[in-house]
């Protein structure tokens, strides 16, 4: 009896059970319901895709350790840990620069398909320090899984991304987060002047994660995990892939970037720099401010107080964006120039050189800075990409994903 008692309270129960949770179905479909019901499947699904997109991405994702020997103390030698990821399957290896800088060695991991690391020493074929890509090659002896390479203009803020890399040295370590700002050009890591358009994202990336990509739910890269504010949290940077798929045929082909040069001083337009100029308040583009001598620029007519509205079919709005275009076309290649001279609309046929050998360190576009203007989104495509023109004003202080190790 006590025994169908119970069983009678238990159906009892779930039978009440039950129907609480009909009349909250009932109530939250309701007309006058108090919330929306979320879908517990579609959390589901999209966690799963995070996975998804780690799990196919970890075995082109590689880790990597550097030896250094000191010039100043040559007994002594630095070791150094960094991330990169396989481009192709020959053994090509996309990482920063500044993970391998110096280095007198440099060694790869790669995790084999049975769970075992397979450890070779890797030939660096290029790098380039204004934009912090390097492209490493190792001979595996076998074809190596490879990642794709997408755009960043593939993602928008607040879209997730999937972030892998060996931080603090703790090897095929997977963050995830959201982009969190695109065009970040007022960074400067360790008050490194280069050619950065930053992607600004909050997922985790520490010392160490340098090198490492940052992908898509399609499991493609779109950026590579560059620094990090170390004063803050959840602050972290990534340049975006469609700067280093410019520069790479160049580091394969010279093992450093030939960019572009034109010769030429630029301003962003402002109300300011109009005033100073003299300029029409209304006119929009990049000012030239001075002309080198003898240089492509001044061959083909250009003069200062010019405005700069259009690169061929691209319009130019920053200098920044300026400077890249030109950069990337390369040495020999032709561009028209789309400019304002006064009221009158001109355009002009340059064909860019190489830098003189005491300005090849320097930017194929200078410029000095101008006013801040109001943030704008950045997207970037194989030939449009914006460059910073400014250190980073002061506060707190960046530095890239790398780390010696003693």
């Amino acid at each position: 009896m006590a025994s169908a008692q119970s069983r009678g309270v238990l159906l009892a129960a779930a039978a009440c059970a039950l129907m609480v949770a009909g009349s909250a179905r009932a109530a939250g479909e309701g007309a006058g319901r108090l919330w929306l019901e979320a879908r517990g499947q579609e959390l589901h699904q999209q966690r799963s895709t995070l996975s998804q997109v780690a799990r196919a991405a970890m075995p082109a994702v590689v880790s990597i350790t550097t030896r250094q020997v000191s010039t100043e103390a040559p007994a002594e030698e630095q070791k150094g840990i960094g991330s990169g990821f396989i481009i192709h399957p020959d053994g090509y290896i996309l990482t920063s620069t500044h993970v391998i800088e110096g280095a007198s060695e440099v060694m790869i991991k790669v995790n084999t398909p049975d769970g075992y690391q397979e450890e070779f020493p890797a030939r660096i074929v290029g790098q380039d320090e204004r934009t912090d890509c390097a492209l490493l090659k190792i001979e595996a002896g076998h074809r190596l899984p490879a990642l794709k390479l997408s755009s960043a203009s593939h993602v928008e803020v607040a879209d997730w991304i999937v972030v892998i890399g060996s931080p603090f040295g703790l090897e095929h370590s997977v963050t995830v987060g959201v982009i969190s700002y695109k065009g970040r050009t007022d960074v400067t890591p360790n008050g490194r002047e280069g050619d950065y358009d930053y992607l600004q994202m909050d997922a985790s990336i520490n010392p160490g994660n340098s090198g490492g990509p940052v992908l898509d739910l399609h499991g493609d890269v779109v950026a590579i995990a560059n620094a990090v504010n170390v004063a803050g949290q959840g602050i972290g940077f990534a340049v975006p892939i469609d700067i280093a798929k410019a520069v790479l045929p160049h580091l394969k082909a010279y093992g450093h970037v030939r960019r572009g040069w034109l010769g030429i001083d630029v301003l962003d337009y402002s109300p300011e720099v109009a005033e100073e100029l003299g300029l029409s308040h209304s006119a929009r583009g990049v000012v030239v401010s001075s002309v080198a001598a003898d240089s492509p620029g001044f061959r083909a007519g250009l003069r200062p107080g010019d405005i700069i509205v259009g690169l061929g079919t691209q319009r130019v709005e920053r200098a920044h964006q300026l400077r890249w275009q030109v950069a990337a076309r390369g040495v020999g290649k032709t561009v028209v120039l789309n400019i304002r001279r006064g009221q009158q609309p001109m355009k002009l046929r340059v064909k860019l050189e190489e830098p003189p050998a005491s300005e090849v360190a320097a930017p194929a576009v200078a410029s000095r800075g101008s006013p801040p203007r109001k943030p704008t989104s950045s997207r970037l495509g194989p030939d449009r990409a914006g460059l910073p023109v400014t250190p980073a004003a002061e506060g707190p202080e960046f530095e890239p994903g790398a780390t010696p190790s003693p």
